[in-house]
Order: structure tokens, then C-alpha cells, then sequence
């Protein structure tokens, strides 16, 4: 994890202000602070990246988001993961669900590694499941009432 400046500047003042109300409390108090917040500082700045600071699609593995429509109704997560995972790597399962009824739309999403995701669509779309031809592409990215692009959606 790399500070910016701006964090740094951060921590130096926490670390100021910390050690002015302790030296009322005191000295050694005072003292235990500052330096415990210079030493945690340092080492939050040379420490490096754990592996839960890494994001997700940047360093070892990226993925691909495939919509995957017509899906029996009464599929779940746990079917619709296995029979992906037979063609690549799933990271996750989503179906989605009428919000009011709380019963399955017949579509959902799945998170696959990307060097998987097109292989699982050439061998996927198509293919009969739960007596349904299922239909499996690459998602298209979320619509957002912030975009202003929205003439693609």
C-alpha cells in the first residue's frame, strides 16, 4: 500500500495533535504517541501491499462479467456455478430476483476469469439446460443514472 501525500501529511498532523493533548495528560504519554505514530506510519509506507490491498483485476487474475439469459426458474447459484466451471474459473454467481415476489427473473450474472469467459460463451451459448436454451455473452457494464453516456444502454 503506497501513501500519497496527502495521507502522509494526514498522519503527521494526527500524530502533532495526538502528542499535544497527551503532553497535557503526560510527557511519556506524549512521547509513546509520537513515536508510535511515526513508526506506524513508516510502516504502513514500506510494509507494501497485502494481498486483500491488491484490486482484484490489476496484478495475478482479471474477469469477465457474462450475462447469462433464459435460465430455468428454478435454477440456483450452485447449478449455474458447476456448469461453468466446467469451461473456467468462477469467481461468482448472481441470479436475479423480482424484488416484490422475491422468485427468479430467468437471468443472472457470472464472474469468470477472462481467459475463461470466452471459451464458456462459445460452449455455453446455446446449450440446452433445465430443458431451456440458454443464452450467454459477454455483460454489458452496469447503467449508472450518473453516466452521461447513457446512449449505449
Amino acid at each position: 500500500m503506497k501513501l500519497s501525500n496527502s495521507h502522509t501529511i494526514t498522519i503527521a498532523l494526527i500524530t502533532l495533535i495526538g502528542a499535544v493533548i497527551f503532553s497535557f495528560i503526560s510527557s511519556t504519554a506524549a512521547i509513546a504517541f509520537f513515536l508510535g505514530s511515526i513508526l506506524s506510519g513508516f510502516a504502513s509506507r514500506f510494509i507494501g501491499n497485502a494481498p486483500s490491498d491488491v484490486p482484484f483485476n490489476e496484478d495475478n487474475q482479471s474477469s469477465k462479467t457474462l450475462y447469462v439469459g433464459n435460465l430455468p426458474y428454478r435454477a440456483n447459484e450452485g447449478e449455474v456455478k458447476d456448469l461453468f466451471a466446467e469451461y473456467g474459473e468462477v469467481f461468482a454467481v448472481r441470479l436475479m430476483k423480482d424484488k416484490r415476489t422475491g422468485k427468479r427473473r430467468g437471468f443472472g450474472f457470472v464472474v469468470m476469469s477472462s481467459k475463461d469467459a470466452a471459451y464458456a460463451i462459445s460452449q455455453l451459448n446455446e446449450k440446452e439446460f433445465g430443458q431451456r436454451t440458454l443464452k450467454v455473452r459477454e455483460a454489458n457494464e452496469p447503467k449508472n443514472g450518473d453516466s452521461e453516456d447513457n446512449s449505449r444502454y
